[in-house]
């Protein structure tokens, strides 16, 4: 039995903590998780780029505005993801930018994937423990819904991808060529579905 609340409360970081980690670990060269091999510091690296860049220039779209808005009562937001992950790095700050805009609404919170392989076994992406996920918990510890690890049309992309080629350098040129496009357009969409299903459930 996984105790949301519990890893909540007492194991989750904050976002300026996982941020700040991840910085530390590189100077150390050091990444999360167990493999601080080249490739992973790199992957690293690239992210708190990425992280940086989506910081400064993500904007919330009107219709998610308008759904967090209506949001009532307090929701806690679990994200389970890694430092060296490319998905988390384009994605996670969108996370962030909605726990800060609604702080009287939304808390947020990080824990790293590879401390808490029974939390993410109990949401594998297709039988793979893919990242990020986040999870959305009422104030009790109940999961109310879950998102991740990238949206939809990316998924079913990254899945025709890897079947044209096994060069995961071309894939991951690709994967952030895509996001770059979109500018977390998509993101915001299917959050935005998932935050006025939270509003019906709530009002239901």
């Amino acid at each position: 039995m996984i105790e949301y609340s519990n890893i909540f409360v007492n194991e989750g970081m904050s976002y300026s903590t996982y941020r700040n980690l991840i910085n530390e670990l590189l100077l150390r060269k050091k990444t999360t998780g167990e493999d601080d091999s080249e490739a992973m510091l790199h992957y690293t690296k690239m992210n708190v780029q990425r992280m940086n860049r989506v910081d400064k220039t993500v904007q919330l779209n009107a219709e998610l505005l308008e759904a967090l808005t209506g949001l009532t009562g307090k929701y806690r937001f679990l994200v389970i993801s890694e430092g060296w992950c490319g998905d988390a790095a384009q994605i996670v700050p969108v996370f962030d930018k909605m726990a800060s805009t609604f702080p009287d609404k939304i808390s947020l919170k990080f824990v790293l994937r590879d401390q808490n392989l029974p939390l993410i076994d109990a949401h594998l992406t297709n039988g793979g423990r893919a990242i990020p996920v986040l999870l959305i918990l009422d104030e009790e510890g109940k999961v109310l819904c879950k998102w991740g690890p990238r949206p939809q049309i990316l998924q079913s992309l990254l899945a025709d991808w890897k079947k044209e080629s096994t060069d995961m350098m071309l894939i991951a040129e690709r994967l952030h060529g895509w996001y770059a496009k979109d500018k977390t357009q998509t993101t915001q969409e299917e959050l935005n579905t998932m935050v006025r299903k939270l509003l019906v459930d709530r009002n239901s």
